[in-house]
């Protein structure tokens, strides 16, 4: 049993950067693709980026390509998700997801999720 727990949400006005992190506890991220999805009031959950964790391989939903990076940190067994030149449709609850098959953009793939956090981009 893998748990999630994210951080680093908060209010930030369009243009600006916040950095999100996924910390699991439970087991390792070792061998476990990690997701990050994002749910606006009364819209569906959208995938937003996955890395791999033996080839940090990573993909992204073309919305956010060139202004969001995912990284990881074996050490610290964590997963991050670089916000940056943010926008107010960028506003949403931030999910991590992880799975131990590769992972895509179905949120169906993933079998552990966090609680997630608040991202506010204000106009």
């Amino acid at each position: 049993q893998v748990q999630l727990v994210e951080s680093g949400g908060g209010l930030v006005q369009a243009g600006g950067s916040l950095r999100l992190s996924c910390a699991a506890s439970g087991r390792t991220f070792v061998g476990y693709a990690v997701g990050w999805f994002r749910q606006a009031p009364g819209k569906e959950r959208e995938f937003v980026a996955r890395i791999t964790w033996t080839l940090s391989s990573a993909v992204y939903a073309d919305s956010v390509t060139g202004r969001f990076t995912i990284s990881r940190d074996n050490a610290k067994d964590t997963v991050y998700l670089q916000m940056n030149s943010l926008k107010p449709e960028d506003t949403a609850i931030y999910y991590c997801a992880t799975t131990s098959r590769r992972g895509g953009r179905q949120a169906g793939e993933y079998d552990y999720w966090g609680q997630g956090t608040q991202v506010t981009v204000s106009s």
